[in-house]
């Protein structure tokens, strides 16, 4: 072997243990990522369990309430209206006293409602807390009114069987070290801007008060069955993501402290697993049941009465109670749960739209809620008529068909024959027959495999009709 082989060969030797050991270091580096994507160990069937109550119970109350409900003309009013915290904080922390707030009629709502469920907010984008921090001056302690606000909450919710939840925010317009960016009062118009009005202010900072503040909220109020944060925003500039958070670390302790709530995915760690336990579709209703990788996943679509979260005295465009039921039931018909919101006054009252409707729902829900708790989407095999939406209970085996639209004496099933062993009205448990259609045709014929049930000419006197089908 001569010189110039030899030394081909000890470079060839070297390249080697050079590859071998950025093989390693790639290896070490992604498995410390794969470490970093992952909160905490828990199989599907464990987190199955851990939110069966929430699967059954199906429907929410949600409640947006802070400093906001003074202005009376939504809880982003600081942002639209570009308000300084300064003069935000000069304008309403010292009216805020809600002398009339009574925690015990709103639970009493809530349950007379149907609702199972409620999530107040703690502390909305604004940064004033209705919980008495010792990390900031900006609460309700420090109000006129005087007290922790969420302790009352708590004791009165629970108190009639609901179970609870804490909405918080990650964002804080209040804040001195939260960064000015592209949703703040605040916003500017270039990079140079922002560089100017953010000298100074460390994230760093904010994150740890953040985190503060969450490990408050989740050891003051004994169990929390629900935390919902609010929220990321990191596609493009001036935004924040899960880094500005602290998401993991924050994730973490979240379920160490409260191993069983449940949380939602507004912490920028989609794809993490124990980053977020459900998908939460905003004022929308979606088209099917949603999915990640072709797999249904939990959901629930937070929605409000009307155009605004916050108390908004001037706000008009209200639901009907159709449209909220067709809204519950059709949630619940594509797997979904409901959290619908209420805006209390500054005053700590209901407002009397939200009362109207609240008490709308109850007499609905008194007497078809079999037809939403415990329910879901219905299999394949069952076919909805026009005008109509499917519930279905898989522990009953019975199926609920919710008439949007009243039909004509005649209600046809397609496919159903030899699958249903007994029909009723939900609302009175009244007999509905299986017959022949009634009437001259033109042309029609009733399918082989087709049903026919015989339906009063006059709708019942609920808004929205069900029929239970107790199924084979």
């Amino acid at each position: 072997m001569d010189k110039t082989e030899k030394t081909t060969k000890k470079e060839m030797i070297k390249k080697m243990k050079t590859s071998a050991v950025m093989a390693l270091v790639l290896a070490m580096a992604l498995g410390q990522l794969t470490a970093q994507e992952n909160v905490w160990d828990e199989t599907e069937a464990q987190k199955k369990e851990r939110m069966a109550w929430w699967t059954h119970d199906r429907y929410g109350m949600f409640i947006h309430w802070g400093l906001y409900a003074l202005p009376a003309r939504h809880e982003w009013v600081q942002h639209y209206e570009r308000i300084p915290a300064q003069e935000y904080e000069e304008r309403y922390f010292g009216q805020f006293n809600p002398d009339l707030y009574n925690p015990k009629e709103w639970a009493k709502m809530a349950k007379d409602a149907g609702m199972k469920y409620a999530v107040i907010t703690s502390k909305h984008h604004e940064g004033f807390t209705l919980f008495d921090s010792k990390f900031t001056d900006y609460k309700a302690t420090n109000t006129p009114y005087g007290k922790d606000l969420l302790k009352e909450w708590v004791e009165a919710f629970r108190n009639e069987g609901i179970k609870i939840g804490f909405y918080y925010s990650l964002i804080d317009w209040h804040h001195p070290h939260f960064t000015i960016d592209r949703i703040h009062p605040l916003r500017q118009e270039s990079d140079k801007a922002y560089a100017k009005l953010n000298k100074g202010r460390d994230m760093a900072k904010y994150r740890e008060y953040l985190h503060n503040q969450v490990r408050e909220i989740l050891t003051n109020y004994g169990k929390v069955d629900m935390l919902w944060l609010d929220f990321s925003y990191p596609d493009g500039d001036h935004g924040k993501d899960k880094d500005d958070w602290g998401s993991m670390e924050l994730l973490k302790m979240v379920r160490k402290l409260q191993p069983e709530t449940i949380v939602n995915n507004r912490a920028d760690l989609e794809g993490v697993n124990g980053g977020g336990d459900f998908v939460t579709p905003e004022q929308f209703k979606v088209p099917e049941w949603p999915t990640i990788d072709g797999k249904k996943v939990p959901w629930e679509t937070c929605q409000t009465f009307s155009g605004s979260w916050g108390y908004h005295r001037d706000e008009n465009t209200w639901k009907n109670t159709k449209q909220l039921l067709v809204l519950l039931i059709e949630t619940v018909s594509k797997g979904g749960n409901l959290l619908l919101n209420v805006g209390p006054t500054a005053r700590g009252t209901f407002d009397q739209r939200a009362k109207s409707s609240l008490n709308n729902m109850g007499d609905w829900m008194k007497l078809n809620g079999r037809s939403i708790y415990g329910c879901t989407q219905a299999p394949d095999e069952f076919e909805a008529p026009d005008h109509t939406l499917f519930t279905y209970n898989k522990k009953t085996n019975r199926l609920y068909v919710h008439l949007v639209d009243y039909p004509m004496q005649n209600f046809v099933m397609k496919g159903m024959k030899g699958k249903i062993k007994y029909a009723q009205f939900l609302h009175d448990a009244s007999e509905i027959k299986i017959s022949k259609p009634y009437g001259h045709a033109f042309d029609f014929k009733l399918g082989e495999n087709d049903v026919n049930l015989s339906l009063p000419i006059i709708k019942p006197n609920v808004e929205v009709p069900v029929i239970e089908l107790i199924l084979n």
